[in-house]
């Protein structure tokens, strides 16, 4: 099992890196700049190392310490407000991004929620956006909880920044699915028992439809580039989520080639890349993923040691 939390991680930051390069490119812009295959490796962009990662990877690592923050006050204190601690993780990385080393193409609603010196929540809303900076963050939150915890979990972490139904709950349903992933779940296993925790809250409807349309193209002969158009562009949580089930189901057994479709497109690749690469990170474990990307990500050690330590402190 410890394969398939070092996988997450190192899935979610190595999908991240790849995409980060051609985040608002067109594919066609992609192709123009890569090649006919587009993108299939590293390369730098805005200035930062080959292997970089975006702010997607760093909000998703600041996620995983604020649960491990929660365990350890939790162990010292008998206290364990999660949300808590992970929204002082998130302002954390807020001080953070007045470096410029550190400044990784942070979302406009992140960085003002969190400004705002409010912590959303699903009864007290901070806001009615739906990007998927709530989704894109989530996946560590099903490393730490078992199913049935983690949706409710995930969403309340999103809604920290997001206010909107499917900006929160496109977050639960990937929190609940990598958890039920890590239970040993197949992944049809997995969002089929996550829509069933989906429909339990209101405001739905949108990240369900969503879901249903990735399952059923994954079913086609459509081809990939324009069963993910048919889906959308991945800047909002229900569209980054699909895109990310879509091309998981299309290539549930080959890591490298799941996460490489789902950057080469003409959207929001560094996201729907770290989703995808969670959730077959999650589904397929490490050594699923080709060891130069592992070996080249940005910080792949430290990322490493997080996934260990989140085992032992969660599953173990």
């Amino acid at each position: 099992m410890i394969a398939k939390y070092e996988g997450c991680l190192l899935g979610l930051a190595i999908g991240d890196a790849l995409g980060a390069p051609v985040e608002f490119l067109t594919l066609d812009g992609i192709k123009m700049l890569y090649g006919k295959n587009g993108v299939t490796d590293f390369h730098d962009w805005n200035g930062f190392p080959i292997g970089s990662y975006t702010d997607d990877t760093q909000m998703a690592l600041a996620t995983a310490q604020g649960c491990l923050n929660a365990y350890e006050r939790w162990e010292n204190r008998g206290i364990c407000n999660v949300t808590f601690q992970i929204y002082k993780c998130y302002l954390e990385w807020l001080e953070f991004q007045s470096n410029p080393k550190e400044v990784r193409g942070p979302g406009n609603t992140c960085i003002k929620a969190l400004q705002s010196g409010k912590m959303g929540t699903l009864e007290n809303r901070i806001n009615d956006r739906k990007g998927c900076g709530g989704v894109m963050r989530t996946a560590p939150i099903g490393l730490t909880f078992p199913p049935d915890k983690a949706f409710q979990q995930g969403a309340e972490c999103a809604a920290i920044t997001h206010g909107h139904p499917s900006g929160y709950l496109s977050a639960g349903f990937l929190s609940e699915m990598i958890s039920l992933i890590i239970d040993g779940k197949t992944l049809d296993e997995s969002i089929d028992l996550s829509i069933k925790q989906l429909i339990k809250y209101e405001g739905y409807e949108e990240t369900l439809d969503k879901v249903k349309q990735a399952c059923e193209l994954a079913n086609t002969k459509k081809s990939v580039i324009n069963s993910i158009q048919e889906i959308g562009g991945g800047w909002v949580g229900e569209e980054a989520l699909a895109i990310s089930i879509y091309c998981s189901l299309k290539f549930s057994d080959n890591w490298e080639k799941g996460v490489l479709a789902s950057v080469n497109h003409s959207g929001d690749s560094d996201s729907t890349g770290a989703i995808t690469g969670a959730i077959l990170g999650a589904l397929i474990g490490i050594k699923g993923i080709p060891e130069k990307l592992v070996r080249d990500v940005e910080n792949c050690y430290w990322i490493k040691k997080l996934a260990i330590e989140m085992f032992n402190k969660f599953r173990n």
